[in-house]
């Protein structure tokens, strides 16, 4: 009979602990599956961004960056506010056309605030002369959710070479 009632009690503590372990992992899965979609909700973005300067539409740009957004170019001055925002790429879209491509190296997210670190290449049209030359960056984007939706909240870029 004791034999029974040992068996019985590692039996159930067996059964509980798989219990436990399921809830947990369940938990994990849950978690690594929001993480998923908050990620391909922010490529979207930052895709999003990429048609808005290849379009040279600065309504497009601006859709994707938060109210208070910050954009700091490697050789113009900083932009902050949808109004600074919208001067400074209507002015990059007077001086030039770009046609590049962003690939996005990596996406941290934590709760309603996030990072991305892009490369992008292509090139550029430069309107003055009409000369096209290579052009290649690397990008890196703070991320904020804003009215449930995901921001560029800050913005910068620099040379990669």
């Amino acid at each position: 009979m004791k034999k029974i009632l040992i068996m019985t009690t590692m039996l159930l503590t067996v059964v509980g602990c798989r219990n436990g372990t399921n809830d947990h992992s369940n938990k994990i899965n849950q978690t690594a599956m929001e993480q998923t979609t908050e990620k391909m909700a922010i490529e979207k973005v930052l895709l999003a961004y990429e048609n808005g300067l290849n379009t040279s539409d600065v309504s497009k740009v601006l859709q994707v960056y938060a109210q208070d957004g910050v954009f700091m170019p490697t050789t113009l001055p900083t932009a902050k506010g949808t109004e600074q925002l919208k001067e400074s790429y209507t002015s990059i879209f007077k001086a030039i056309k770009l046609n590049v491509k962003f690939t996005i190296e990596e996406i941290v997210v934590s709760g309603d605030v996030s990072f991305a670190q892009t490369s992008s290449r292509g090139t550029t049209l430069i309107h003055a002369n009409g000369q096209t030359v290579a052009e290649e960056n690397r990008e890196f984007f703070f991320l904020m959710k804003e009215n449930g939706e995901w921001k560029i909240s800050r913005y910068m870029f620099n040379k990669a070479k």
